[in-house]
């Protein structure tokens, strides 16, 4: 724990921006990135292809303190930060009587708790987070929620994206997972999907949780930065807990799409009292200009397969499996 909060400090130092990823080496696709085999092709010097990804990312233990020094930090919906209590780990010479080393332990142990407790609160990070940490069992990881991230100041954005992603199912489509801060310091998952060209036209999804109980029907209106009066949208229809849009763009659509940095969004709920609710917020474009030629070629190849019914969409972090945790 010592050297992360040195690390942590100089990058606080460097005004540092600091990220959740992990790396994952080309030659390694097909295997798990830490066997014999792949750890040979890292080892043997020189350049190695890989790719930088968010996706099942995780960052825990020591790793999260060093992260908190960060001057930003940005984790995405789909990578996690994880924390859990420190073990003290002792080493004596010689055979000192029980009581004394229980003494020692409560007071090493006291010591660290105020030096982590000093530490995040020199990081501009809220004490909750330090009182969340003593609860937490060191075998056990607590993963951070979207606003426990917001509320201990960790990761302060209203809106969090992942980047594109090229999903190579039967029926390849591009992808983008997002997490927009609603009122209070709930946050609500959306995700975004362009699907393999149709009679000229690109299938463009938008689906999103939604209370089940709230009223009020909602239509969606999309354009785009180099077209702004080019727009896509209409009513969106729920299935349970969650809210569709299915709809199709035109290659017009589709070009200015591609030349944009933001896709913006405005979303209007009608209310039973004739009143409209009306939500705005833009959706970055980054990135989709190298996925979409891999979306067209993976759909070339693509097997036809019948139309499946929409999935459920992912919690954040629920699909994450949690390595073991290093001792900090």
């Amino acid at each position: 724990m010592e050297q992360s909060y040195v690390i942590g400090r100089l990058l606080r130092s460097r005004k540092a921006i600091g990220r959740v990823g992990r790396t994952i080496a080309t030659a390694c696709a097909a295997g798990t990135q830490v066997d014999a085999a792949c750890l040979k092709i890292k080892n043997t010097g020189g350049e190695v292809e890989a790719e930088l990804t968010t996706y099942h990312a995780m960052c825990n233990s020591a790793c999260g303190y060093l992260f908190l020094g960060a001057t930003s930090r940005e984790v995405a919906p789909d990578a996690a930060l994880a924390v859990h209590n420190s073990r003290l780990v002792l080493a004596f010479h010689g055979h000192p009587p029980p009581a004394a080393v229980a003494e020692y332990r409560q007071r090493r142990m006291a010591r660290a708790d105020r030096d982590r407790a000093a530490f995040i609160a020199a990081m501009g990070i809220s004490r909750e987070l330090d009182d969340l940490i003593r609860t937490v069992k060191f075998e056990n990881l607590h993963l951070l929620t979207r606003a426990e991230l917001y509320r201990f100041g960790i990761d302060t954005r209203s809106l969090a994206e992942t980047a594109w992603k090229l999903e190579k199912e039967a029926r390849p489509f591009a992808r983008k997972f997002a997490m927009l801060k609603e009122n209070g310091a709930s946050f609500r998952p959306m995700e975004w999907r362009l699907s393999c060209e149709s009679g000229k036209r690109v299938p463009l999804t938008f689906a999103r949780e939604i209370d089940e109980t709230a009223v009020g029907k909602t239509t969606i209106l999309v354009t785009a930065d180099a077209a702004p009066d080019n727009a896509a949208g209409g009513s969106a229809l729920r299935t349970g807990k969650y809210e569709v849009w299915r709809g199709s763009i035109d290659p017009d659509m589709l070009k200015a799409i591609l030349a944009s940095r933001s896709l913006h969004v405005r979303e209007t709920t009608l209310l039973p009292d004739d009143k409209a609710d009306i939500t705005k917020f833009d959706i970055d474009l980054t990135g989709l200009t190298s996925v979409w030629p891999q979306l067209a070629a993976s759909c070339a190849a693509a097997t036809p397969a019948p139309k499946s019914p929409w999935p459920a969409i992912q919690q954040p972090n629920a699909s994450v499996t949690p390595p073991a945790a290093p001792s900090p």
